[in-house]
């Protein structure tokens, strides 16, 4: 996710706990829908289309707070 942010990325994650926690709430969800999908956890279509758009939203607030970074 957002490659080009990588080194930015790796910086926020220790210095910004708002940061931190959307990141890792996106990776969590990200791992749950895989397993769902796989059939590892239980889980309808509307279910992981449901997290799919959490997941997308919090993307986007994680993509904002990149920028705002890299502009600084």
């Amino acid at each position: 996710m957002f490659p080009e942010y990588r080194d930015l990325i790796s910086r926020l994650k220790t210095t910004d706990h708002h940061f931190q926690h959307l990141f890792d709430k996106h990776n969590d969800l990200d791992q749950k829908i895989k397993n769902m999908e796989n059939h590892i956890l239980p889980g309808t279509h509307e279910e992981i289309e449901t997290l799919k758009k959490e997941k997308l939203h919090l993307k986007d607030q994680l993509y904002v707070i990149l920028r705002k970074a890299a502009a600084a």
